[in-house]
């Protein structure tokens, strides 16, 4: 009996297709894990970045603090969560993208830096009673949060895929004077004198004289 092609066609047919199906399947699944890592990811970058802006508001919560032990004990509660939140978000991007890792960690020690230092000068202020008194004047200074932030958002696009990791700093740059605002002089480097080197006396003719 002769094998004709139309027989090979008959059962190659039924093969290519149960093949492609599956290389359908796999390329499919495939991407629809690719797409479900990066929502992830952008969700936990997303997430980290709101606790340090939680965070950056914690000085004005404290100028508007009610005068009670109760409201108090609520805003060093709600500071203690914050450091939590920080500390848990900074494990997780550790252990599911150390790049952007990095870069939060800085972001997390300039905000705590700069924040830190901002809170226990509210704690000083006395207490506001009046609902005017509830519109501060003055706004607390950010620049190295702000700073140390677009560094690590352009590290997290990077790591999505939507841009190019940047260099990481050293250090981050200082924060320009504001205006009328003068920059202390760069203490000068003082050159310690050089000793002399005085040369001793030549030995007298008595002294060299033969016995």
């Amino acid at each position: 009996m002769t094998w004709t092609a139309a027989q090979t066609t008959a059962v190659l047919a039924p093969v290519i297709a149960i093949f492609g199906a599956a290389l359908i399947a796999l390329l499919t699944y495939g991407l629809n894990r690719r797409v479900a890592r990066r929502e992830r990811r952008a969700r936990a970058f997303g997430e980290a970045l709101s606790v340090i802006e939680d965070y950056a508001e914690m000085p004005y919560r404290i100028r508007r603090r009610p005068g009670t032990p109760e409201g108090r004990h609520q805003l060093t509660e709600e500071v203690s969560r914050i450091y939590s939140r920080l500390a848990f978000h900074q494990a997780l991007l550790d252990i599911e993208a150390p790049t952007v890792a990095a870069a939060y960690r800085l972001l997390a020690n300039e905000a705590k830096a700069e924040v830190g230092g901002q809170m226990r000068a509210a704690w000083q202020k006395p207490v506001r009673t009046t609902d005017p008194e509830m519109n501060l004047e003055e706004h607390y200074d950010r620049g190295r949060l702000d700073r140390a932030r677009d560094h690590c958002v352009v590290t997290m696009r990077a790591a999505l895929g939507q841009a190019r990791f940047p260099t990481p700093p050293k250090r981050l740059p200082a924060r320009p004077p504001a205006p009328g605002e003068t920059t202390p002089p760069a203490p000068s480097k003082t050159t310690p004198p050089t000793p002399s080197k005085t040369t001793p006396p030549a030995p007298s003719d008595t002294e060299t004289g033969s016995a």
